[in-house]
């Protein structure tokens, strides 16, 4: 009686929710090194109060506080309706979109083009296309908003230290 073939052990395919993701993340790392190099730095998946996240929030030398929308799909950028509400949280506000997406929409005044900037990232770096409208915080909002993305680097950086903090209530 011969043995059936052992069939090699796979992987599960990537689903393109995981890919998206790793893609976002890329994106991000691009945006985080061209900020880096320009005195922005910056935290993803930043909660912000009004229940959204951010996917970059960053501050800048003068106190500026930064925003970056990342898509890399087209239609996660077109379905996109909440976006808006990031605006009452930064002084600038960016689309980080991956290299391979069409950019011809970012034009559409439902894109805001006068306010919002545009950067081109992938995994390795990114560009600036457009620059972001600087569209001042009151100064009350800023020194909050500014506050909790403090808080918010401070109690990572120390989960970083003492994993054992990262489930404590700051």
């Amino acid at each position: 009686m011969s043995a059936a073939p052992i069939e090699p052990i796979r992987e599960p395919a990537d689903c393109p929710a995981d890919a998206e993701a790793r893609a976002a993340r890329g994106v991000a790392r691009g945006i985080g090194r061209l900020f880096a190099r320009n005195d922005i730095w910056c935290l993803p998946e930043m909660p912000l109060r009004s229940g959204r996240r951010a996917d970059l929030m960053g501050i800048d030398a003068k106190g500026q506080l930064v925003i970056v929308e990342i898509k890399v799909s087209r239609a996660d950028l077109l379905g996109d309706a909440k976006w808006t509400d990031y605006l009452d949280h930064c002084d600038r506000f960016y689309w980080g979109l991956a290299a391979h997406l069409d950019r011809a929409c970012m034009e559409q005044d439902a894109f805001l083009p006068a306010r919002c900037g545009l950067i081109v990232a992938d995994g390795y770096d990114a560009e600036i296309l457009r620059p972001a409208a600087t569209v001042p915080l009151a100064a009350a909002r800023r020194k909050a908003e500014t506050e909790r993305l403090a808080r918010a680097a401070l109690r990572r950086h120390s989960a970083l230290i003492d994993p054992r903090l990262s489930g404590w209530a700051v």
